[in-house]
């Protein structure tokens, strides 16, 4: 099956639960295995945007898979996600592009899903 898919990693690695990791560990999966066959993409949105700095550390039971996703999924962070839930130094350290189309009131811009749609994109959340 090909076509574009988004992968949104909305949970929170502060919450140190095996939920917040196998949240975080089925969406790169997720997001590898579409990335086979056709166009994929890693979204960290809301507190997902914490998840880059824990995944960098080589120990992290997920950051093989996160590595492996790197090299071959085009990952992004909603920049007024980064902003608000403190994850600037990850994600600036990660290299990875900050998005922030939609000029929700209140907020510097967030990733825009409906622009995501709007681009062919399949939404999967996690």
């Amino acid at each position: 099956m090909s076509g574009k898919t988004a992968v949104v990693v909305l949970s929170d690695p502060s919450t140190g639960t095996d939920e917040a990791l196998g949240r975080v560990f089925d969406a790169l999966a997720t997001a590898w295995e579409f990335a086979q066959d056709g166009e994929a993409l890693v979204l960290f949105q809301g507190t997902g945007t914490r998840w880059p700095a824990v995944l960098a550390d080589p120990a992290h039971p997920a950051h093989e898979l996160y590595a492996a996703v790197k090299k071959q999924v085009a990952t992004v962070a909603s920049s007024g996600c980064t902003t608000v839930f403190g994850a600037n130094e990850g994600i600036e350290g990660e290299g990875i592009k900050q998005i922030g189309q939609n000029q929700a009131p209140g907020t510097p811009g967030v990733a825009s899903i409906r622009e995501l749609v709007h681009d062919g994109y399949r939404i999967l959340t996690f």
